[in-house]
């Protein structure tokens, strides 16, 4: 079985580039290369052509077959020399994560969380992402990266700890430089911007990224954060997952151009990856996340990609959108595309995906027992440690809410 890289400390992921490895140079070479993970060549549409409106860089189809195109051999460099081992940890990673994912829903409905926000149909996205950086990089999530968190070493049950209302981030993020979730929309695209110029000043050559949604992209904070990134030249990388929806505006109303072609305004490049690709967003961050080490400044990755379910737990999309919608992107599910390409070129066998079933089944055990066994929050915490030496308005309010918890013990003896 393939080892998880949720159960160790994070590292460089499989399969990776040495830093200083910049795979820049699209030839001959690297272009065959990419072909030998054993493959049916296709060709792009001329609606994702490079240079058109809707460029899409594509190295696995929605049929699973292998994309070799010249204009895009910098990008498939990156994943050129991956192996078959790497490739089935790619696809174990995207299942145990959806069956994660799809456990914490279930929870929500039974009223053991809050709330919750799934990733069902962005796994290739975050996957891909994840596993493209290295130990010594730095991630910002906003509040949905599950499966990016899982690709840093985080414990996903410690996710659940903040949706449950038992902490406010159940991981020390220094300990898989993976910060705590963000829910203030866009702000951790600044943060991640301060971050960078500051590893930056301490020299080091390691490098951040920003994940965010196409709605946050509408935010001030996004765009200060582009501008401080490229007026300092900072080594940090925006990951925007274009889901199409933010909540329920869809993406035709936030923007007249792809959100990719922002970038260029800012005076970095921006790309647009198929965001159901695992191969071609693992390859597009490499090459993102390589220059920024290199010093060459930032860059805008939208990973064109479609939100399965809900926004959150609390959201009904079938008010704002169709059931077309949704069944055209079931075609381009991510998990599936993997799968058809593992098989076709016989990386994989009905063992695996047994085995695989089988783990699955296991972690969604597991999620269960855990929640179930957290402790209650210690309700008057959060009067603690707001300032350093006490405060008298902090003593009112924590002596109000001690008489608003005694109302309820006294309603309850009558």
């Amino acid at each position: 079985m393939t080892e998880s890289t949720a159960a160790r400390k994070p590292r460089r992921s499989a399969g990776s580039k040495a830093t200083g490895t910049t795979g820049t140079k699209a030839g001959g070479a690297t272009g065959a290369k990419a072909g030998t993970t054993g493959t049916k060549r296709t060709t792009r549409t001329a609606a994702t052509k490079k240079g058109s409106e809707t460029e899409l860089v594509q190295l696995l189809t929605p049929e699973g077959e292998r994309v070799e195109d010249p204009a895009y051999a910098e990008y498939a460099s990156y994943v050129a020399d991956i192996t078959p081992d790497e490739l089935r940890g790619l696809y174990r990673d995207m299942v145990l994560t959806r069956r994660f994912d799809a456990e914490a829903t279930a929870l929500q409905r039974q009223g053991e969380l809050g709330l919750w926000a799934s990733l069902l149909g962005q796994e290739a996205a975050q996957i891909g992402s994840g596993r493209a950086t290295r130990e010594d990089d730095y991630v910002f999530p906003t509040y949905r990266e599950h499966g990016v968190a899982w690709c840093r070493g985080v414990d996903p049950t410690n996710l659940l700890g903040m949706f449950r209302g038992v902490n406010n981030g159940g991981w020390d993020p220094n300990s898989n430089n993976f910060h705590l979730y963000t829910i203030v929309i866009g702000s951790q695209a600044l943060h991640a911007t301060g971050y960078a110029m500051g590893i930056t000043k301490d020299g080091a050559d390691s490098a951040v990224i920003a994940y965010f949604g196409d709605g946050a992209s509408s935010q001030g904070d996004v765009s200060e954060a582009f501008n401080f990134a490229a007026v300092y030249n900072a080594p940090v990388v925006f990951f925007c997952q274009n889901n199409q929806w933010a909540i329920s505006e869809s993406n035709e109303k936030q923007t007249r151009v792809p959100l990719y072609q922002r970038a260029q305004g800012f005076g970095f490049p921006g790309v647009r990856v198929d965001g159901n690709d695992a191969l071609a967003c693992l390859a597009v961050t490499r090459w993102a996340l390589e220059r920024a080490r290199r010093g060459e400044g930032p860059a805008l990755i939208e990973a064109y990609t479609y939100r399965m379910g809900a926004h959150t737990t609390s959201d009904d999309p079938s008010r704002y959108r169709h059931d077309d919608e949704r069944a055209a992107w079931e075609a381009k599910d991510p998990i599936l595309r993997l799968r058809r390409f593992l098989e076709s070129a016989n990386h994989a066998d009905e063992g695996f995906f047994g085995e695989l079933e089988a783990e699955s089944e296991t972690l969604g055990k597991r999620v269960r027992e855990v929640v179930r066994a957290m402790p209650d929050p210690d309700r008057f915490a959060i009067f603690e440690n707001v300032y350093a030496d006490g405060h008298a308005l902090v003593d009112e309010e924590r002596a109000q809410f001690a008489a608003y918890q005694a109302s309820f013990a006294d309603a309850e003896g009558v």
